[in-house]
């Protein structure tokens, strides 16, 4: 931080001021707790005697010169500037009798200098006590240096009082530090103290008064936003997404210049934005004061927004700062953009500064390309820095290569420490292996930690064993977190219960989420509702397509061998050959029983009857007994009566009773025949 000189004005001090002691006075540090006291020490424009028009012009030499001369007269204001000067350059020796002369003579800006003179020295409580003379004169930078002094040793309510002290007379350092220090307390007025140091520019109190307006707009919106690393991993079977950020396509230009500075928000603006709008303006103030996390988190805001090219150039700015997690997340951003080669650079940066996230995205992109050892060293680096991911990818890297033993040490690892998908994919692993006793458990923890895939495979357990209760309080449990399969189930059981509401609620989730199954079953639950249709009156125009036929047609398009049929029959209804040809002919080729004997009736009745002989085989052979009877009635008509009696005894042995009790009396007709 930076103490504010009020006559001459004061020096950076402190660990941070060892690294940058020549900085300039308005050098802000970015710190939180325990932040070193720093000083101003620029020189005080107008307060000695001979600062005229030139005075500005003059050389650091002349400056010090012309202050020596007037300080060796006695001149109180020549002593102090001269001290804070000598202060200032380091020479600590040289500046010290000329701040004792100043102080001796109620200067109060020599006191505070002086305090820190002493306290760079290493001897706080004498600093203490004349930053105390200073700040009871009226000091608001001493007063500040006091109150940390005083939190340093753990005088809580000292240190409030004097920053409070300095707060209240407008010092920026101040009013932080207070902040600061109530906020480590939980105390509700830190946010108060934090905006006062944000609207001075204070880059730091800006960015903390910029999470903090940010948690309680998440809060309410009950989920915290997620910069960088993402908490949660991908489902079993699928390579981690590194990510966990809302992607799109629009690319992340690099090199740009970045936006300039703005001014803080205005009280109207920000309340007409909201906690996360008037956040975003603070974040975009800090970040234009160089504070590289703030860049962070700003991109991070517009990137969620999907303004990704001004996304890019903050990721750009904290990245080239050397924030990692920047550099991983601009990573990101290129690889959406399809510049992969681009993504790969900036991951490397990232990994290199120890981010176990830009590792694991390295792994998995070299995964990808089939470089197995390079995406092991990667993830192995993501575990390094401390990133459990790194061991769960490895866990699925080894298992897509079938080295199950070394997966399986690798899920333990993760699951061990927390990771829920580790924990699932490793029960998955034990129930593969025949160990469901062992997977249980495992299944059960990864549920109970959200995993919606976990508690899916609950239900499978639970259904496996015949408790069905248990299965579906599972299944609901994963139905209500979106997982599709488990809404399907759900859906199915409601059917078996006759409760069609919920039954068509779950069904609607699950088909909405690319169940073919669960659309099948939707559009035959809606069609049994449908009013028997009317005659067919011609030249009547033909209605539109009802919802149960739309959804008969997605299951369709998705490959559903059932509904292929029903869609088929559905147009065959309409007077739609073609259409109908195409549908039966699809579910047929897929191995549709139905389909295939369907397909051949409508070849029949084209005249294409050695056709629909060969699907009627296909369909007879695969069980179904219409098309045996069929075939043994084709097979009659041709006078092929042994061929007719064979396929009359399979459809006797396939039915249903109708087709048993007409195929029987056939071939006792044939026999006759036969026998005559």
């Amino acid at each position: 931080m930076v103490f504010m000189g009020d006559r001459a004005t004061l020096l950076e001090t402190g660990r941070f001021v060892q690294r940058h002691a020549r900085n300039a006075a308005d050098e802000i540090i970015e710190a939180v707790p325990a932040v070193d006291a720093t000083v101003d020490t620029a020189a005080r424009t107008g307060s000695l005697p001979d600062s005229g028009p030139d005075a500005e012009t003059e050389s650091d030499a002349e400056t010090e010169g012309r202050h020596r001369r007037a300080a060796e007269r006695g001149d109180t204001d020549a002593m102090s500037a001269l001290g804070a000067l000598l202060l200032r350059r380091g020479d600590l020796d040289a500046a010290e009798p000329f701040l004792r002369g100043a102080t001796a003579e109620g200067d109060r800006a020599a006191a505070n200098n002086l305090g820190v003179l002493l306290h760079q020295r290493g001897y706080p409580d004498e600093a203490a006590g004349w930053w105390r003379v200073a700040a009871v004169a009226g000091s608001a930078p001493a007063a500040h240096a006091l109150g940390r002094h005083h939190r340093e040793r753990g005088d809580e309510p000292a240190a409030e009082y004097w920053l409070r002290q300095a707060a209240e007379q407008g010092h920026a350092l101040g009013a932080y530090a207070l902040a600061d220090l109530l906020e480590h307390r939980s105390d509700v007025g830190a946010e108060r103290w934090l905006r006062a140091a944000a609207e001075q520019g204070h880059r730091e109190a800006a960015y903390r008064l910029a999470l903090a307006l940010e948690r309680r707009a998440t809060d309410t919106l009950r989920g915290p936003h997620a910069y960088g690393p993402a908490a949660a991993a991908g489902r079993v079977g699928h390579a981690y997404d590194t990510a966990g950020r809302l992607r799109a396509a629009d690319p992340a230009r690099t090199g740009e210049d970045l936006p300039p500075a703005v001014l803080p928000p205005r009280t109207g603006d920000a309340a007409a934005a909201g906690p996360l709008g008037e956040a975003e303006q603070w974040f975009r103030q800090a970040a234009a004061r160089g504070h590289r996390r703030a860049a962070l988190h700003l991109g991070a805001l517009l990137e969620q927004r999907g303004e990704l090219k001004e996304a890019g150039r903050w990721y750009l700015s904290s990245a080239k700062e050397g924030e990692a997690k920047a550099a991983c997340a601009l990573g990101f951003l290129l690889r959406d953009a399809g510049d992969e080669e681009s993504a790969a650079v900036w991951w490397l940066r990232a990994a290199q500064d120890g981010d176990g996230n830009a590792a694991n995205a390295l792994g998995a992109l070299h995964a990808a390309r089939g470089e197995q050892q390079t995406a092991e060293r990667w993830y192995r680096a993501a575990m390094d820095a401390g990133d459990v991911n790194g061991a769960y990818n490895l866990g699925l890297l080894c298992a897509a290569q079938d080295r199950l033993p070394q997966a399986e040490q690798w899920y333990r690892r993760a699951a061990y420490a927390g990771h829920r998908e580790a924990a699932n994919a490793l029960a998955v692993l034990l129930l593969q292996a025949g160990d469901a006793g062992g997977a249980e458990p495992w299944f059960s923890k990864a549920a109970e930690a959200g995993s919606v895939d976990a508690a899916f495979n609950l239900g499978i357990l639970h259904a496996g064993r015949d408790d069905d209760r248990s299965a579906l309080a599972w299944y609901e449990r994963a139905a209500a977190a979106g997982h599709t399969e488990a809404a399907l189930q759900v859906g199915i059981a409601a059917l078996r219960d006759g409760d069609e509401r919920t039954a068509e609620r779950h069904l609607r989730c699950a088909a909405g989420g690319g169940s073919p199954e669960a659309a099948f079953r939707l559009a035959t639950l809606l069609d049994a509702r449908r009013p028997e249709p009317g005659p067919v009156v011609l030249g009547a125009p033909v209605d539109q397509k009802t919802e149960c036929e739309e959804w008969y047609e997605r299951a369709a398009q998705q490959g559903h061998r059932r509904a292929q049929v029903r869609v088929g029959m559905l147009a065959a209804g309409r007077g739609d050959l073609a259409e109908a040809d195409r549908w039966y002919r699809e579910a047929a080729e897929a191995g549709s029983r139905n389909g295939a004997f369907n397909l051949g009736l409508l070849l029949a009745r084209e005249g294409s009857e050695r056709e629909a002989a060969l699907w009627w085989t296909r369909a007879a052979r695969a069980g179904h007994g219409r098309a045996a009877l069929r075939l043994a009635l084709l097979a009659a008509r041709r006078g092929e009566l042994s061929e007719g009696r064979k396929w009359c005894a399979r459809a006797v042995e396939l039915g249903p009773a109708e087709v048993a009790e007409r195929a029987a009396r056939l071939s006792e007709a044939l026999h006759q025949e036969l026998t005559a």
